[in-house]
C-alpha cells in the first residue's frame, strides 16, 4: 500500500483527521477518512482475592456510563508501560509491582488508527487517585470470573475492557496450571 495524497482536515487537542488518498495492495486507488489517534493503554489490576479493578465511567460518546478497565492515552514519547502505570494510579488509585502484556488491541481498524496495549498488573498496593476535572469515575473492584461473564452476557460491552479481561483470565489460568 502506497499513500499518494493527505489532507488535513482537522486537527484537535487528541485526534486529527485526514482524508488519505491510498493506492491500496490489489492496486485501487481509495479515497480514506483516517482518524490518527496516539494510542493507548488499559490494565487488568487483579488484587490476592482474584478481583479485577473496573471503572464505571460517563462516557458522552457512548451515551451514558460504561464499565472500562482503568486506562489512559499515551502521552508524546511516552512509553505504553508507563502509560499504564500512571493511569493505574490516576484512575483507580493502585500501584502494581509484577507487569504482564497482554497484546495489543485495534479499536476500530476502518477508521481509527488507534492501538491499545493491554497489561496484566498483579501485586496491587494503595496509592492517592488523581482523577481529572472532567472525568466521572466510580472505582469497583469485581471477582475476575464475575465480570468474564459479565463480557459474556454484554453487560460489560467495550471492546478493550472484553479483551482485556479474557485474555488476562486466560493467563492466569495457564500461570496456574503451570504452578501446579
Amino acid at each position: 500500500m502506497s499513500v499518494d495524497n493527505v489532507r488535513t482536515v482537522y486537527r484537535g487537542r487528541v485526534i486529527t483527521v485526514n482524508v488519505e488518498t491510498v493506492r491500496l495492495p490489489n492496486g485501487h486507488v481509495a479515497e480514506l477518512e483516517i482518524i490518527h489517534h496516539p494510542g493507548g493503554a488499559a490494565i487488568v489490576a487483579i488484587d490476592a482475592a482474584r478481583r479485577v479493578c473496573l471503572i464505571r465511567q460517563f462516557r458522552h460518546a457512548a451515551g451514558g456510563w460504561v464499565w472500562e478497565l482503568p486506562a489512559g492515552k499515551l502521552e508524546p514519547q511516552e512509553p505504553p508501560l508507563e502509560t499504564a502505570q500512571r493511569e493505574l494510579r490516576e484512575e483507580a488509585g493502585t500501584n502494581a509491582q509484577n507487569w504482564h502484556s497482554l497484546g495489543v488491541y485495534v479499536s476500530s481498524p476502518g477508521v481509527f488508527t488507534e492501538i491499545v496495549h493491554l497489561y496484566l498488573a498483579r501485586e496491587l498496593d494503595s496509592v492517592k487517585m488523581a482523577h481529572e476535572a472532567a472525568e466521572l469515575i466510580e472505582v469497583h473492584w469485581v471477582k475476575l470470573e464475575d465480570a468474564c461473564t459479565r463480557v459474556l452476557h454484554g453487560d460489560i460491552n467495550d471492546g478493550k475492557t472484553a479483551l482485556g479481561l479474557l485474555r488476562a483470565r486466560s493467563v492466569l489460568e495457564s500461570l496456574q496450571a503451570g504452578a501446579s
